[in-house]
């Protein structure tokens, strides 16, 4: 392929996108590869929040203070750094596994049992008595999944031409979507169910709630087994230690640098805000519903239920919009939503214990996250040369938790001193710089590379 073929402004990727009709458009969502992401984006989205928002939960209710909770939040720092051994990812082979299920799946399979074994001890442990053995747990699950999150962009992106990529990040996020109200509603239907129902805590409801989720990550280390291993690129053969780090370490970075020039730092910066408000936000959304006297039965029913269906319709909804009238546009859509739902979390919290009001301010908040993720993963896919998928992919989600996970850390802190009215009011605000960033990104030429 050219470099002139693979070249294209944003402006002529919205005018290719617009002439495909809605049936092209709709009719990549039940291809074979389509199907896998779906499964695989299942096994992507459990362990994020069972080791953030789900155990925030957990925490509050074995009555952990706000500001402890805050900083373990920093638990997520691991995908942000995942950075730094994703070349290893990319181009170390597993012995025995990479011989028996290729580059890209074996470490996929690795990454799953490392995350299984976090949850399982996860399970073990009581946050009263052994908060320190439990957090460490969680750090394994983190750093499992964010190995997983390197190998499964990859096999993504190496899925698939760039034209699919818009439909592949939908599958993926309906996938990732139905874990995160798996791992979030269905880990409280689970522990409600073990205790009999009702308000109150109990330690072993959420041992089995746990183990639970250990067992669901079966899906996607089934898909892995029963997937077929994308294509390999052929890699030179270093000759000495020097020439592998610059392989693995400097090239990959200095393809970007070299690809963009200036403009790197626009789209680093764009890329590294996107999800400030969402993340800042969603650190205190399950303290937050404790705090309001929701019980466990009542936000399981209401993200199972509402949060499910919106989810599925944002990520499938945000998925056909990018592939039909660009990615850009439906970039900007997203980021003003995400917005706005941080200001409805205010709202309700002004509503006291409002299982209605609850309702709604989900649904809009799993609509507006569909919508933005599904376009985001398009726009990151489309930066990775693929030569460097798995190398760059990480350098670009990376920069994506850095700055939001590391600012969520203070907020309990922030909602101890302020309340939780003006904590929603402020993330609101973190999203406006971004509207900016996403209008100058969307002047810059993309560049996928040779």
């Amino acid at each position: 392929m050219t470099e002139s073929s693979q070249t294209s402004s944003t402006s002529s990727d919205t005018k290719t996108s617009a002439k495909r009709s809605w049936g092209q458009a709709l009719r990549v969502y039940v291809q074979p590869t389509s199907l896998r992401m779906l499964a695989l984006g299942f096994s992507a989205g459990l362990p994020p929040l069972l080791v953030l928002g789900t155990l925030s939960f957990w925490l509050r209710e074995a009555d952990i203070d706000r500001t402890t909770i805050g900083f373990l939040s920093w638990v997520g720092l691991a995908y942000a750094f995942k950075w730094v051994w994703s070349p290893l990812v990319d181009r170390l082979p597993l012995p025995i596994l990479n011989r028996l299920l290729g580059r890209r799946r074996s470490w996929l399979l690795f990454a799953q049992l490392i995350i299984v074994a976090g949850l399982l001890g996860m399970s073990l442990m009581d946050p009263k008595q052994s908060l320190q053995a439990l957090v460490i747990c969680a750090v394994v699950v983190a750093f499992g999944s964010a190995t997983q999150d390197i190998a499964l962009d990859a096999y993504r992106i190496e899925s698939a031409g760039l034209d699919e990529q818009a439909a592949l990040a939908a599958s993926y996020q309906s996938g990732y979507r139905l874990a995160m109200i798996w791992a979030g509603a269905g880990v409280l239907w689970v522990a409600s169910t073990v205790q009999g129902g009702g308000a109150g805590y109990v330690l072993h409801a959420w041992h089995v709630a746990y183990n639970v989720m250990a067992a669901s990550m079966l899906v996607g280390m089934c898909m892995v087994l029963f997937s077929p291993e994308p294509q390999a690129r052929p890699m030179a053969p270093a000759r000495n230690a020097a020439e592998w780090i610059k392989g693995a370490l400097i090239a990959p970075f200095a393809d970007f640098i070299g690809r963009y020039r200036w403009q790197a730092l626009l789209l680093l910066a764009l890329i590294a805000l996107y999800r400030v408000s969402d993340v800042v936000m969603g650190i205190m959304a399950n303290p937050f519903y404790v705090d309001m006297g929701y019980t466990k039965e009542e936000v399981a029913a209401v993200s199972k239920v509402f949060g499910v269906i919106m989810t599925l319709l944002g990520a499938f909804v945000g998925g056909t919009m990018a592939a039909r009238w660009g990615v850009m546009r439906i970039l900007m859509l997203g980021a003003v939503l995400s917005a706005c739902t941080n200001v409805l979390f205010a709202w309700l919290s002004t509503r006291g214990h409002d299982l209605t009001a609850l309702i709604w301010v989900i649904s809009a908040d799993n609509l507006a996250g569909g919508i933005a993720s599904a376009a985001f993963i398009a726009y990151l896919s489309g930066l990775t040369n693929v030569q460097y998928s798995a190398t760059q992919y990480a350098l670009f989600s990376s920069m994506m938790n850095l700055a939001p996970k590391w600012l969520a850390g203070y907020s309990g802190m922030f909602v101890d001193a302020y309340g939780y009215q003006s904590f929603f009011h402020t993330t609101a605000l973190l999203g406006v710089p971004v509207l900016l960033l996403i209008f100058l990104a969307s002047r810059v030429k993309m560049n996928s590379g040779a």
